[in-house]
């Protein structure tokens, strides 16, 4: 019998009015967000979906704030299908909340990109804040370095996380049992598999490079994310596209070095979605220095070890067990950007501190710019390794993963 041929959806009218001037031809990005949604469920050809990110790429709409909101959202909807409410009542239960932060979810993420091959900060910082969020880390294996998220994760020791035993069936379980949860994009966006080959093929960076921080599959979960982009004119684009998909809070960070943290070498330039008593939310832009954190200036060559998974997981197992020096280039840059999560949460707004035992509850109320307490979100971020309530967090998570039917 012969073999059935694929069917595939035709978008050849859409792509000739994307080439050369998608807004001369009234293109919208609900109709872009429509054809990559194609993409998920295989209806899409290798030619078309390769002339669609072509055309995305270098019209520059693939850069546009409208698109990556429709496009994140598309994703969304076409991720594995998780029982909200299983989830919502884990997350009620589990909910602490403290200052301006009501208690949900929470996600710390970068675009990549950037060639800096920096330590994986924001995967580390999602560790510590774990202490007093509850968080939803978003993330993959390495595309552009060394040691992805997942890489990192997946070679500590003693016991390696199973991340790919998280998936929509046992993340209630996960919550339940601790305050982290890893979401491994290959399990929660299966869809992806089917644009894997064309985005090899094609040699530069497409949209779903950036959609991914914006497409964490727990979506209206999520209270708080601090998100980094490689490249300081996405900046005011991503916080943009936050707004539009409606997000209440946010923090978008890019290094003047075009890095996605927020960088212990020099200024940092920051979008923060700010809400005001009208339900209006609105984005303000201003710069922090290591200095507003209350700490050292390190170069990025000092923070970018360039190494592979399991020397990073080495150092990630000295931090959390408070092993590095207090002033190491590498922990402090941890701090700063642990720090900015934690404000941005709304963590730090609390007036009386009660984390836990090695906690003195002195709360630095001194505001830097954006009226954040910098300070304050690095004497919190000190308290979870200091105390051993990161290493208690990740600990916990992991013994969890591997308890999870394989």
């Amino acid at each position: 019998m012969a073999e059935q041929s694929q069917s595939f959806v035709d978008i050849r009218p859409l792509l000739q009015r994307l080439w050369p001037d998608p807004a001369g031809e009234n293109v919208t990005a609900h109709e872009i967000a429509d054809a990559l949604a194609l993409i998920f469920t295989n209806q899409l050809s290798p030619v078309q979906t390769g002339s669609l990110l072509t055309a995305l790429h270098f019209t520059g709409w693939d850069r546009r704030a409208d698109v990556l909101a429709q496009a994140s959202a598309a994703m969304r909807r076409h991720a594995a299908k998780i029982d909200s409410g299983a989830l919502h009542q884990v997350i009620t239960k589990r909910r602490r909340p403290e200052g301006k932060y009501n208690g949900g979810l929470c996600d710390i993420v970068g675009t990549g990109g950037d060639s800096h091959n920096t330590f994986n900060i924001s995967t580390t910082s999602s560790i510590l804040a774990s202490s007093l969020l509850l968080l939803a880390k978003h993330g993959n294996r390495a595309s552009t370095s060394k040691s992805g998220s997942a890489d990192l994760l997946m070679n500590m020791q003693p016991t390696p996380a199973r991340l790919d035993r998280i998936n929509p069936s046992t993340i209630t379980d996960v919550y339940a049992r601790t305050n982290y949860a890893f979401l491994f994009a290959p399990v929660f966006h299966p869809g992806m598999k089917h644009v894997a080959s064309v985005r090899k093929e094609l040699g530069w960076r497409t949209i779903f490079n950036l959609l991914g921080p914006l497409s964490n599959p727990l979506g209206d979960a999520i209270e708080a994310r601090m998100l980094g982009v490689a490249r300081d004119d996405l900046g005011p684009v991503f916080a943009e596209a936050l707004r539009i998909t409606g997000a209440r809070k946010g923090l978008v960070v890019c290094g003047k070095e075009q890095l996605d943290e927020v960088s212990c070498a020099g200024p940092t330039l920051c979008w923060q979605l700010v809400e005001h008593a009208s339900g209006t939310v609105d984005v303000e832009h201003f710069t922090l220095e290591p200095a507003d954190f209350g700490l050292s200036t390190h170069p990025l060559s000092t923070v970018s070890p360039g190494r592979e998974p399991h020397e990073n997981a080495e150092i990630l197992r000295r931090l959390l067990n408070n092993e590095l020096p207090p002033n190491d280039p590498i922990l402090e840059f941890v701090l700063m950007n642990t720090a900015a999560f934690l404000v941005s949460a709304g963590v730090c707004e609390a007036d009386q501190s009660a984390m836990g035992p090695g906690d003195d509850g002195k709360v630095i109320t001194e505001r830097g710019p954006g009226g954040g307490r910098w300070k304050e979100g690095v004497r919190r971020a000190r308290w979870t390794i200091e105390s051993g309530e990161a290493w208690k967090q990740w600990s916990a998570f992991a013994e969890v993963t591997n308890s999870l039917p394989a």
